[in-house]
């Protein structure tokens, strides 16, 4: 991280109270939350670019994703789950 800035967040009582209850650095905690946010963020628009320029994403190469993402489905699983 080059930096931190010092910021209030309000938050629900009873999400603190979980977030106490898991770990003791809740500024750490909050920040790793807010990156996976931002890069699932980037990653849909860098999806939706693709796709407006090469076409919706085929059922194939959707199965072959979710297979490297996730491993392959198990038996018995349906393959298009989600």
């Amino acid at each position: 991280m080059s930096g931190t800035t010092r910021i209030t967040v309000t938050l629900p009582t009873e999400q603190v109270e979980a977030l106490r209850t898991m770990t003791d650095n809740i500024s750490g905690y909050v920040a790793e939350a807010v990156a996976r946010h931002i890069r699932r963020h980037l990653l849909g628009e860098d999806l939706r670019r693709y796709q407006e320029e090469h076409g919706a994403f085929t059922d194939e190469e959707m199965a072959a994703a979710r297979a490297e993402l996730f491993g392959p489905p198990e038996a018995g699983e349906v393959a298009n789950a989600a």
